[in-house]
């Protein structure tokens, strides 16, 4: 009997998604593990690997389609001695109406032989999703790269040796008539809508408030450098200390580590910690799972492998999904305070600003400290103003006085 497949969550937000790319064409013959499909997700672009044995019967959602629902039937699978006649038997109800760009035209079919340059698919280009970020952020045109993967697919390998030639300036941008200023409009990513529609949804249905201090970072800077100068195998960060204390305070206040379900509120056992990172186009947040029984080393190799996953688009969803709480930390970037925006259902947020030296009063005398100022952002619904002053004043007091994290 025929194997339909479908459109496939790919992540926990996952709703829709954009199908990229065929990998396979009709007719081919595809085994367990074989890759489909990219598919660009709300929060990466993923291979899409067959779990069947089969042949390729019938594509049903051409390259390039946007918005392709989850559940959505996107192509047929032949068992070992089934042909075209079986396609009948398959229910097109369980398709969703998607539209098709009538640009889009379907896998080319690609000969056994060797090629050195890519198989063109209108305006799109054989590769893969690592090759196609690193284009991005090195501002290459991914058309103009030569494949020598598999195909002729473009990899991470072309990117990386890609020399440009110099092309004629394009002219310059002309205003329209009614004089606004030039401008190029550029489609948005599925990450990027992503991150319109939730953060929206969190600025208009999450009462947000928020509470401010500053802290005195020079215990912890002797600490580090302490620390650092015992191995070369690690390299802790500041950072690695705020996951670290941030953890240690939820489980102090446990109160803080909530989410407010409705009718329920939802009291966590375990420290999740989410770090934003910046990425082309968005912003994702790794989790750190049950950051409060890891040491400072250890937070801080999970944290540098999520940063890289992340940077390189190798993202699964078990890396990102669920957090109790989240970090946005802008001071490697100089900023001094921020307020952020709370990550739902997640019940608040810490904004980290940059550390400086600044006069400090105390008593009756004035000193020089480095101090770094942070702003917790929390959910009403969830968390009181006592409750989030108690947890900011945990967070303070383990960051001042980092010798407390080892108890």
């Amino acid at each position: 009997m025929a194997i339909e497949i479908f459109m496939p969550a790919l992540s926990p937000t996952m709703e829709s998604g954009t199908l990229a790319k065929w990998l396979v064409k009709e007719g081919d013959v595809v085994e367990s593990g074989t890759m489909l499909a990219e598919i660009e997700t709300d929060k990466a672009t993923m291979e899409y690997e067959s779990i069947d044995d089969g042949v390729i019967g019938k594509i049903m959602i051409a390259d390039g389609t946007e918005e392709v629902a989850v559940g959505t039937l996107i192509a047929v699978l032949l068992e070992e001695g089934e042909d075209d006649s079986a396609l009948d038997t398959v229910s097109s109800s369980k398709a969703a109406p998607v539209a098709v760009k009538e640009e889009t035209i379907p896998a080319p079919v690609v000969t056994a032989a060797p090629v050195s340059t890519i198989a063109p698919t209108g305006d799109r280009v054989f590769s893969s999703p690592l090759a196609r970020r690193i284009a991005a952020q090195k501002d290459i045109n991914i058309a103009d790269v030569s494949g020598s993967g598999p195909r002729g697919r473009v990899i991470k390998r072309d990117v990386d040796s890609f020399a440009p030639v110099a092309k004629p300036t394009a002219p310059a941008a002309v205003a329209s008539p009614d004089g606004d200023a030039p401008y190029e409009e550029i489609k948005l990513s599925n990450i990027r809508k992503t991150i319109a529609k939730r953060l929206t949804e969190s600025k208009q249905t999450v009462p947000h408030f928020y509470l401010g201090v500053d802290i005195e970072l020079d215990n912890l800077l002797a600490a580090r450098a302490e620390l650092n100068s015992m191995s070369d195998e690690y390299k802790i960060s500041v950072n690695d200390f705020i996951i670290r204390a941030c953890a240690l305070a939820l489980k102090k206040i446990p109160n803080a580590n909530v989410q407010f379900g409705g009718d329920v509120m939802r009291h966590y056992s375990r420290s999740d910690i989410s770090v934003a990172v910046a990425i082309p186009g968005g912003l994702v947040t790794p989790v750190i799972r049950g950051a409060e029984q890891k040491g400072l080393r250890q937070i801080s190799e999970e944290t540098k492998e999520l940063a890289k996953k992340a940077r390189d688009g190798k993202l699964m969803p078990e890396d990102y999904a669920g957090g109790t709480f989240s970090i946005s930390n802008l001071g490697m970037m100089g900023i001094k305070q921020f307020q952020a925006v709370i990550n739902p259902p997640q019940a608040a947020i810490l904004a980290v600003g940059s550390g400086e030296k600044r006069p400090v009063i105390t008593g009756d005398e004035i000193r020089i400290a480095t101090v770094m100022s942070v702003n917790l952002a929390c959910d009403h619904r969830a968390i009181d103003g006592a409750v989030g002053a108690n947890l900011l004043g945990a967070i303070k007091t383990y960051l001042e006085h980092p010798s407390t994290m080892l108890l």
